[in-house]
């Protein structure tokens, strides 16, 4: 079965950020993501992982000001210093927490400018950040998100992230596959993940709709987590879900639709 990774910034959001690692370990989960760490000391945050036995499994290099609207700003011509700056601190804490994936947000499209700018903008934002990264050890994911949650967001769609990655020509870029977001945008989700799994290097959850816990919606993961046991995803699987209630009152699907 899956490896799975609880998403700090969605599950146990009743307690205090920094007391969520305690309750991912005292509920099963061996390994963490969220979205950001730079809120707090990296030594902080290396002690909270040794401390309760978790792997940091992800986090996003900064992606901006989020609280005023940004989603990321490797598309944003403007904004490219600032990529880098957050390229140089996401290699700071990936290295001092022992992370071995960020990922990379693209960003809301840019207006007044060329598709053609924010294409090559973007392809070298994310050339430079994955050589960068992988100077440490670290690989560095993008991730297409849907339309309806995140209105105007660059990159949408698993054929465009797969491009985009021919484009960069690194060997160490690689799609994050939200099934969420692409269930919501795409669908065939068992098919795309099986025909694209060695450009692979993330999986995130959440059923459709409402994005909450696996068996609150449409989506059969019964039968996706079997299916990447079928074809040897060896990776982690982050829970990004919105806990339809607490946190806890919610695992069950993990005995449920992946026998754990």
């Amino acid at each position: 079965m899956p490896k799975f990774a609880a998403n700090l910034s969605m599950l146990f959001g009743e307690v205090d950020f920094l007391d969520r690692f305690e309750a991912a370990a005292k509920a099963g989960f061996t390994g963490v993501e969220y979205m950001f760490p730079y809120a707090y000391e990296k030594e902080l945050l290396a002690e909270k992982l040794k401390t309760n036995g978790l792997v940091q499994v992800l986090f996003n290099l900064p992606a901006g000001n989020w609280e005023k609207g940004e989603r990321g700003l490797a598309c944003l011509p403007d904004r490219v210093n600032d990529f880098r700056e957050g390229v140089a601190k996401a290699v700071e804490y990936a290295t001092a927490l022992g992370c071995k994936q960020v990922n990379c947000q693209a960003g809301l499209t840019p207006k007044n400018i060329s598709a053609l700018e924010a294409h090559d903008t973007m392809v070298s934002n994310v050339r430079f950040a994955a050589a960068e990264l992988k100077k440490v050890g670290v690989r560095l994911l993008i991730e297409p998100c849907n339309t309806r949650d995140m209105p105007g967001f660059y990159l949408n769609y698993t054929a465009q992230a797969l491009k985009l990655i021919d484009d960069i020509a690194s060997d160490n870029v690689f799609v994050q596959y939200d099934v969420y977001h692409a269930q919501v945008m795409e669908g065939d989700l068992a098919n795309t993940i099986e025909k694209n799994l060695a450009k692979i290097g993330h999986i995130q959850i959440a059923d459709n709709p409402g994005r909450h816990e696996p068996g609150t919606g449409e989506i059969n993961y019964t039968y996706l987590f079997a299916h990447l046991d079928r074809i040897g995803y060896s990776g982690w699987v982050g829970c990004e879900y919105k806990p339809a209630a607490k946190t806890e009152a919610g695992l069950g699907w993990r005995t449920a639709t992946a026998g754990k």
